[in-house]
């Protein structure tokens, strides 16, 4: 009886805990997209290069070796980025410019980059939807510079480490037919920050940059 009664009471907690805040997903959730991407109904599950969980949609027609050129739209926030108390107006702009600069490296070593759309090649447009940080183990999530949800006794606390995260939206484009070819919502993980009140700086969220970019270089050409 008393091994029954603190099974049901650690169930209870940990379904209590879920109820709360919801179970660590490793992408993005549907009320986590943005809006940048005009449909999201497509969008499956799959894996990058790198072994990296995201929601991916790709036309059955795609091949990036069938495109001359790409124009790299520069990198936004969508929706446009508010300093908040845990990042600050310089941070979101060294995050915004470090994936930029990144990126577009990544993406013309694949195809010629141009100064503006041409027939033939492709557009590439991103967005940055979040700067984010995600309780370890369980999901007491807190969004910024949009909104923070505070869910649980840990969280309230402020006590419990945090993962830096940056969700990232992204779209090519086909200039000749002017649709999306390639949709990805990517939650990238950057490093462990000690609790929710310690601010979040660029180099928190470099790795998660720093690995979609090896997984963009390492997208098969055909």
């Amino acid at each position: 009886m008393v091994v029954t009664t603190k099974l049901s009471l650690r169930l209870g907690a940990i379904l209590l805990t879920c109820a709360l805040a919801g179970c660590s997903s490793k992408v993005a959730e549907t009320n986590q997209y943005s809006g940048f991407l005009q449909n999201y109904s497509d969008l499956k599950p799959a894996k990058t290069p790198s072994g990296h969980e995201v929601l991916r949609w790709i036309s059955p027609d795609f091949r990036v070796s069938n495109y001359q050129s790409v124009y790299f739209a520069p990198v936004v926030y969508y929706p446009a980025a508010t300093p908040d108390s845990r990042v600050s107006a310089q941070t979101l702009e060294q995050i915004r410019s470090y994936t930029e600069q990144r990126l577009k490296t990544a993406v013309g070593s694949r195809l010629q980059l141009v100064p503006q759309p041409k027939p033939g090649g492709l557009i590439f447009k991103t967005a940055i939807t979040a700067v984010s940080a995600e309780n370890k183990d369980v999901r007491f999530y807190e969004v910024l510079p949009v909104t923070a949800v505070v869910a649980g006794t840990m969280a309230l606390t402020g006590k419990r480490s945090q993962n830096a995260l940056l969700f990232i939206e992204a779209e090519a484009i086909d200039v000749s037919t002017n649709k999306p070819v390639l949709k990805v919502v990517r939650k990238g993980y950057g490093r462990s920050v000690s609790n929710s009140t310690t601010q979040i700086t660029e180099s928190d969220v470099k790795s998660a940059i720093d690995e979609m970019v090896a997984d963009v270089g390492a997208f098969p050409a055909n």
